[in-house]
Parts: structure tokens; sequence; C-alpha cells
């Protein structure tokens, strides 16, 4: 049994997931890297399997016909040995001071018998050419250095929310949920980081720049460019995180609120997509995400509705739309994402 599993997904990633994994190896015998070949057609798999020869106690390379980011995640949690899980995406890494206290935290939480849910550390947006790296914390919402449950959780600010790059599960806790992400999809990351919410219990906050989350290739799929010509992906990931939210009664109303936070997000971005892309058919498809939120959930649809994303995304008319539009690019360039 390992400490801390990584999971890499990896397609066609030769250009950089050595970066990503020699990243990870410092952990050593604590930790296992599952180099997923998610169907690579270029260098990937020679490269995950020279890891896994040259490190057979902590990397493992793992091959599969392609089934896109979510299915790669599975094969990852189906394999993984470690008592806690984080995916690592394959142009990403992590810094090595925040690892190594990360390591010990976890290590001390093991050996002490006490059951964590969930870690959560910041992530670095590493966008390429830019001066400014912007970094996501959460010192306003939630304490830091010691454990707590959804009562301690405050409102997060505007615009912010736990994404996968931030999080790190105990593995059990993804097999108790029954996580299994839809295949050839994009942006099931969000489903990955909302579904198990309402089984964790106990998290622990540890306010140190851990994840390196690069931004800038063009082949990215957070790329505006890429994001419109794949809105139905957008679209059909926002549904099943309706459906799950609508469908889920929760007790903890922090953990409710923050649940609705997320979810008004994740639709002020489907919304912003169609809004950018501008055709009659985008647009419509951006009436229907609202008019299929309504209908499944006529509360929560008001409750996100009325709130400052939902006017902003639905101002009426051109004007409304310019006006929506500038405010998402003002907050692109303070923020720093694509």
């Amino acid at each position: 049994m390992k400490l801390l599993s990584f999971v890499v997904p990896c397609y066609n990633s030769q250009e950089y997931m050595r970066h990503c994994i020699d990243t990870l190896l410092p952990g050593g015998d604590a930790v296992e890297i599952l180099i997923i070949n998610d169907g690579s057609s270029d260098n990937t798999a020679n490269i995950a399997n020279e890891y896994e020869k040259k490190y057979p106690n902590i990397c493992k390379a793992i091959h599969q016909e392609n089934k896109g980011h979510g299915g790669a995640v599975n094969a990852g949690i189906k394999n993984a040995s470690g008592i806690y899980l984080k995916v690592v995406d394959s142009d990403d890494w992590v810094n090595q001071a925040a690892y190594e206290k990360i390591l010990t935290t976890l290590s001390d939480f093991y050996e002490k018998g006490t059951v964590l849910d969930m870690l959560l550390a910041n992530y670095v947006y590493e966008k390429q050419g830019a001066k400014r790296k912007a970094v996501i914390h959460y010192r306003h919402a939630i304490p830091k250095e010691k454990i707590f449950r959804w009562d301690n959780v405050k409102r997060f600010p505007l615009g912010q929310y736990i994404l996968m790059h931030s999080v790190i599960y105990r593995t059990a806790l993804l097999r108790e949920c029954h996580l299994e992400l839809p295949e050839h999809t994009f942006y099931v990351d969000n489903i990955y980081v909302y579904k198990p919410l309402p089984y964790v219990k106990t998290m622990y906050y540890l306010d140190v720049n851990f994840y390196r989350y690069f931004i800038g290739r063009d082949d990215q799929s957070v790329n505006e460019t890429n994001m419109i010509k794949r809105i139905d992906q957008q679209i059909r990931v926002n549904k099943i995180m309706i459906d799950y939210l609508a469908g889920f009664h929760i007790d903890s109303k922090p953990l409710a609120r923050y649940m609705r936070h997320y979810l008004s997000i994740i639709t002020c971005i489907s919304s912003v997509i169609a809004l950018k892309s501008g055709t009659k058919e985008d647009l419509q498809k951006k009436k229907d995400l609202w008019k299929y939120l309504y209908e499944k959930d006529k509360s929560l649809y008001r409750k996100i509705r009325h709130n400052v994303v939902g006017y902003a995304v639905n101002l009426p008319g051109f004007v409304g739309r310019k006006t929506t539009l500038g405010m998402y690019k003002a907050a692109r360039k303070f923020i720093g994402f694509n």
C-alpha cells in the first residue's frame, strides 16, 4: 500500500510528460505514479514503459484504448493502491517544497489513525508569457492547517471554487461514491471534484502553492476556441451536475450553498461560451440550458438565476451580451485563465 497515488492521464504527451513525472518522483516509495497512456499515437507509450522499468517501485504504465480524460482518470482510480489519490495532468507539475509538506501532512494523519477525506492546497496559473502568476488560494473561505467540516466553511469569493488541481481525495471515498466519469468527454474534471463532495466529512487545508497549472497551448481543452467548438461537451457536463444536485438531499447548509455556487459558475461558463460563439444555434443552446435547469429544479433555478452571476450572463439584447463579455474579459485578464 502506498500513501499517495498520482494519476497522470497522457494522450500524445511526449513533449512534456517527463517534466510532470520528474516532479512527482521525489515522493519515493511513499507514492505511486500511474501513467495512463490513453491510446496515444506518438511516443507516450514508450516513455511510460521507460519510467516503469527505471522506477518499478514507483511508476506503473497502464495502456488502454483512447477513452478521453475521464476514461484515463477512471483507470487510475481503479488501479490505485494509495490511501489518497491526486490527478496531475501530463502538462502540469508540482512544487517541491509544497510537495514535501503535503506528504508529511498525509503521513501524520495516517500514523495517528485520523480519517481525512479531502486535503486542499493552492494552485498557480502558469500562463505562458504572463509575468504575473495568479495564485488561487482559499484563505478567506476555509480554516488553515486544522481538521474542519462543512459547517466551518464560509462563503467562497465570487468566481472561486475548488478545482481538480487543488484537491487530494481519500481513494476509498472515490470508490464509495461510485465515481465514474463519462468517456470521450472534455471538462469532466468538474464532475470529479463535484460528485464526491456530499461524501466528504473531514477536510484539511494547507496554504501552500502545490499544483502548477500550465496554460498556453493552442490544443488545450480550456483554450477559448476549443471550448466554443466543444460547447456540447461543456453543456453535457453542466447538465450532469444539474441532475446530480437536483436529485441530492443535502442536510448541511454550507455544503448545499457551495455546491450551488459551483454549479452557478459552471453554468456561467457555459453561457459565456455560447455568447462568445454568438451563433444562433449556440445562443439557443444557452437558453435551452437555463430551461433545463428550471425544469429539473425550480427552486435551484431561482437561486442560481437570481444571483449576481445569473444576472450577469442573462442581460438582455445585444448591449447586454456585450456587457457580459466585457465583464468576462476583465475577469480573464485579472485571474489569468484562458
